[in-house]
């Protein structure tokens, strides 16, 4: 546990940015990273909220971001899982 919370990048809640951007943009590099496994869950709602120190709701926005950017899909009942990736071709 204590790994995730030194690697765990701070919101900053003065800046311009909304917060759930912030979370979202969080997310998405632990998903391009491969820290966040394809077709496996993202950390809930509520334990996002927790571990980040937002509310609940900036997460419920954090999820609903994601799932615009195509990085999620959530799944009544049983949570939101990260949807595979098509390879990058640069």
């Amino acid at each position: 546990m204590s790994d995730t919370e030194e690697s765990k990048p701070a919101l900053d809640p003065m800046s311009a940015r909304p917060l759930y951007i912030q979370l979202a943009d969080v997310i998405a590099k632990q998903i391009a990273t491969g820290k966040l496994a394809p077709d496996r869950p993202i950390p809930s709602e509520n334990h996002l909220a927790e571990e980040y120190g937002v509310a609940r709701l900036t997460a419920r926005r954090t999820a609903q971001e994601l799932r615009e950017r195509g990085l999620i899909v959530t799944v009544r009942g049983k949570g939101s899982f990260v949807v595979e990736q098509p390879p990058t071709t640069d």
